[in-house]
């Protein structure tokens, strides 16, 4: 079995408690099983699923609800020949001032550990590339957890580059409210 024989689309609505079961086993890898607040409602709410009745094979060019400041992000996801859920890519798309291009930011990327080591994390990220060249976008990005060096080694062997001159940064919780308030 290869990753060319898994099928690889856009989520559909009925799928999030699909997509909510990954992000918890995601959680539970990281170590922040306690982190998830996303429900199947509030995913239903937020992803640009797929219509039922879409008949695009090609991830590249998304067959969606439009993405909106609500509905921001998009979620592949990749069923086995048998038809099992292994894995999924949840994504949104961003901006690049320096290059004046669109690109896509990878959130999420997992692949259930019983069908690692089989192309689907690689079949994933070509499909997200494919979609980033038929929109010319610039670049096709995510972050990784330092102490994930399985991960890290695999991202490398694809051709990703660490960006070690970068660092993330965050405001959320209390810390965004009180950065929004603090001009009032």
């Amino acid at each position: 079995m290869t990753a060319n024989q898994a099928v690889v689309r856009h989520a559909r609505r009925e799928e999030a408690q699909i997509i909510l079961d990954m992000i918890q086993e995601l959680a539970d890898y990281e170590r922040e099983s306690d982190a998830v607040k996303a429900t199947v409602q509030t995913i239903q709410d937020t992803v640009a699923f797929a219509p039922d009745d879409a008949t695009s094979d090609s991830p590249s060019v998304p067959v969606t609800e439009p993405t909106s400041p609500t509905r921001p992000s998009r979620c592949l996801l990749l069923f086995t020949p048998e038809g099992e859920a292994a894995g999924m890519a949840l994504y949104f798309y961003n901006y690049s001032t320096w290059r004046s291009k669109a690109g896509i930011y990878l959130e999420d990327l997992f692949v259930r550990p019983q069908y690692r080591g089989k192309g689907y994390g690689k079949r994933l990220l070509v499909e997200l590339s494919r979609q980033v060249l038929a929109m010319d976008g610039g670049r096709l990005e995510w972050v990784v957890l330092k102490w994930n060096e399985p991960s890290i080694k695999f991202y490398e062997s694809i051709g990703a580059v660490a960006m070690n001159d970068w660092v993330g940064m965050r405001v959320d919780g209390e810390g965004l409210n009180k950065l929004a308030r603090s001009l009032d």
